[in-house]
This record gives C-alpha cells, structure tokens and sequence, in this order.
C-alpha cells in the first residue's frame, strides 16, 4: 500500500505504541487521527503533528465511529492501528486464597479483546467505502496482542485471554474480510519501553528487563512497533498473521527473567 495520501486512525494515538506509529506514518504521508481516551495525551500528538483529535472511548460505539467519521472526512480511510492500553487484572487468588471477582476478568476482556473487534468492525465497515487500490486492496487493520497469549505469567490470566483472543480472531477476520480487499495483521509485543513505566530509568529498565533477551538484550522501544506498523500497511501480502516482536524472549512463569 502506498502510505502517502491514506488516512490512518491510530486507537491509542496518545500512549506509547499509538503515538510512535501516528507519528511515522505521519512522516510517511499519512493523514493520521489521533483516537484516544486521554484528552492531554491524544491533543499533545496531535498537535505536534498537525493531525486530528478525536476522544474515543474503545468500549462505547459511537465514540468509535465518531473518530471513523472524522477520518472519513480527510480522505479514504485505509489503516487502522489498534494500539491502546488498559489494566491486567489481579491474580485469580490472593495470598489468603480469596478469588478474584469476576468483573475484574470480564472488564480486562472488555477493554482489550471485545474493545479491539469493536473498533475492527467499524474501521473494516468504514475501509470497506473506499477504492480499492492495486491488487484490489482497500486497506488494513493491525491489531495489538502481546506474546503474554502464548506464554502469560502469574497474574496474567485475564490479560493473557484477552490477547490470545486477539490473536486467535486474526486469521477468521482477515477471511472474513478478504473478499473486500482489507487486510488483518496483528503484533504481538514483548517487553517494551513505553510511557506505562513512567519515570523509572531507562537504564535500569533495559538490564532489568532485558538480561532475559537473547537478542538485543534489551527492551523493545516504541518506535520500533510502529516501524513494524508501517511494514505492515506497506506489504500487501502480509495477511492473516501475528507477528511476535520480542528479540526472541519467551515468559517465565514470574516475567521476562
């Protein structure tokens, strides 16, 4: 796909995966929304780039299609990233045996798997109303899993559900899609150096996260999500694939060491 001239919706354009794919598919010629719950966040990106704000709550309907209606606007929509974050849920029992509550489970499962298909749905029907291009493709949808769907450490039971979920629809959406031209891909992160470890030391961060590594033993760093991202959008025949983007690391039961 060409990138210059697309519209892209970038879900989550204010945190750290979101904001570095905006700002690179910006300097690709995308026309980007910024789509994100956090007003501070989403407008400060936006701003930077001279690209549009939309306030979109992953878990409400028309939030959504608002920020689809105003890409609409710029031009053919052709990308769309889902890239925002959320919390993890507690471990399925505490420390005196005490089950979690089930609205914690569910609520996980809201924010990321049932929030990503919702805004799949919408962005496919928006893509769906533009030309197509060459191959007849009209666009592409690129999912955010984590490699916690294959191997989740203690306290991740509901997070990892909710991203292997993720990664288990990739492949029926993208068939599902198929005969409109609309692409399905989706990444799936490893340990990465985003804004969620606020003002903890980079330095610190990477040996302490990234001595489990094999290569480079180090921490991901946002913009190279977003260069994966790009990769995506650009080569039509990535399709109906999650791409693990971890150096090779795998989870221990306790975390990356």
């Amino acid at each position: 796909m060409e990138i210059k001239g697309a519209v892209a919706v970038v879900v989550g354009g204010g945190g750290g995966f979101g904001s570095a794919t905006a700002r690179r598919l910006h300097a690709a010629g995308a026309k980007v929304v910024v789509a994100d719950l956090d007003e501070a966040k989403g407008t400060t990106v936006a701003e930077e780039l001279g690209a549009v704000y939309a306030k979109t709550d992953v878990t409400d309907e028309t939030s959504i299609q608002n920020a689809l209606d105003r890409a609409a606007e710029l031009g053919p929509v052709r990308i769309a990233v889902v890239a925002h974050g959320g919390p993890g849920g507690p471990r399925t029992l505490d420390k005196q045996s005490k089950a979690a509550p089930q609205e914690s489970f569910t609520r996980v499962l809201d924010i990321f798997l049932a929030a990503t298909y919702n805004v799949d749905r919408l962005a496919a029907a928006t893509i769906a109303r533009s030309e197509p291009l060459e191959h007849g493709e009209r666009g592409v949808l690129i999912n955010t899993a984590s490699i916690a769907a294959y191997d989740g450490t203690i306290g991740q039971t509901a997070y990892g559900a909710a991203k292997g979920g993720i990664v288990s629809m990739t492949l029926p959406l993208a068939r599902d899609l198929a005969p409109l031209g609309i692409r399905v891909v989706t990444i799936a992160p490893g340990t990465f150096l985003t804004p969620a470890f606020k003002d903890a030391d980079p330095e610190q961060l990477d040996a302490h996260w990234g001595a489990a590594v094999p290569f480079p033993k180090r921490m991901g760093r946002a913009d190279e999500y977003a260069q994966l991202a790009q990769q995506i959008a650009e080569n039509v025949y990535l399709n109906g694939e999650t791409i693990r983007l971890d150096g090779a690391l795998r989870f221990t039961p306790k975390g990356a060491i």
